[in-house]
């Protein structure tokens, strides 16, 4: 199940049905099954406090993914992120907010699923995957 909370001011996402459809059918494409997935869409100021806790980063991000599975091939975890940076990469980069939104949103999931994004190879390996993703959101 995918659930949504959202824990910033003045944001709300637009359709979560239709998102909650594009991320498991994207699960099921990789062969994975869809287990606990909880977003939780916040402030700058509320993921810096997760980044510095728990991943010991003392930087603005704009997604932390944290796996909860158990199990390889059914994907759980909580995926924070800031609507904040989101807005600013949108600016920057001349994108619709919504866009970036769902960049981010995937590769949330393309993280629990397995991909990493470290080195050049996994940066162009996940870019290919999340716009792949994108093109199949309807």
């Amino acid at each position: 199940m995918i659930n949504f909370s959202v824990q910033t001011e003045g944001f709300r996402l637009s359709n979560p049905k239709k998102i909650k459809e594009w991320l498991n059918t994207s699960i099921q494409s990789e062969g994975k099954t869809t287990g606990d997935i909880n977003y939780i869409f916040c402030d700058d100021v509320y993921l810096s406090e997760i980044n510095i806790k728990y991943l010991k980063h003392d930087t603005l991000t704009d997604i932390i993914t944290f796996s909860n599975s158990n199990h390889p091939s059914i994907i759980s975890g909580d995926i924070y992120i800031s609507i904040e940076r989101v807005t600013d990469n949108a600016l920057s980069l001349s994108l619709p907010f919504e866009k970036e939104l769902s960049r981010v949103i995937i590769h949330g999931v393309l993280h629990l699923i397995g991909y990493a994004d470290h080195t050049p190879d996994e940066k162009q390996q996940m870019r290919s995957k999340e716009d792949y993703y994108l093109h199949l959101q309807a």
